[in-house]
C-alpha cells in the first residue's frame, strides 16, 4: 500500500485551521478517487515536552500508480488548492510504501 501522508504544524490560531480542515478540507479529501484508508491522528503530545505538529493525515491507495491518478484528478485538484489556501505555510507532504 502507498500511503501519502501530511504533517500540519501547529496554527498560530488553531480553532480557524480546525474549522477549516473539518468542515471544507477533510471532506475533498474523502472524495480522492481511489482511496482506500484515510486516518487522521490529532496530535496532542510528544515523548518529552510539547509538540510542534497538530495533524497528521495519512490516505492509502493500492499502489503509487493509483495515489498519482488520485493526485492527477479534478478532486484531486481541488484538494491540492485548498491545502494551498489554508495551509501553504504548515505542512509537510511525503509518500511512502507500506512495510508490514
Amino acid at each position: 500500500m502507498t500511503k501519502l501522508v501530511a504533517l500540519y504544524r501547529t496554527p498560530p490560531e488553531p480553532a480557524p485551521f480546525d474549522a477549516h480542515f473539518n468542515e471544507i478540507h477533510l471532506p475533498l479529501l474523502k472524495k480522492l478517487p481511489g482511496i482506500l484508508s484515510l486516518d487522521v491522528l490529532h496530535v496532542t503530545g510528544a515523548p518529552i515536552g510539547e509538540s510542534t505538529y497538530h495533524v497528521l493525515v495519512e490516505a492509502g491507495f493500492e499502489s503509487r500508480k493509483a495515489m498519482d491518478a488520485a493526485l492527477a484528478s479534478r478532486e484531486g485538484k481541488a484538494v491540492a488548492r485548498d491545502l494551498m489556501l489554508f495551509a501553504a505555510d504548515l505542512v509537510t507532504i511525503f509518500h511512502g510504501e507500506t512495510l508490514a
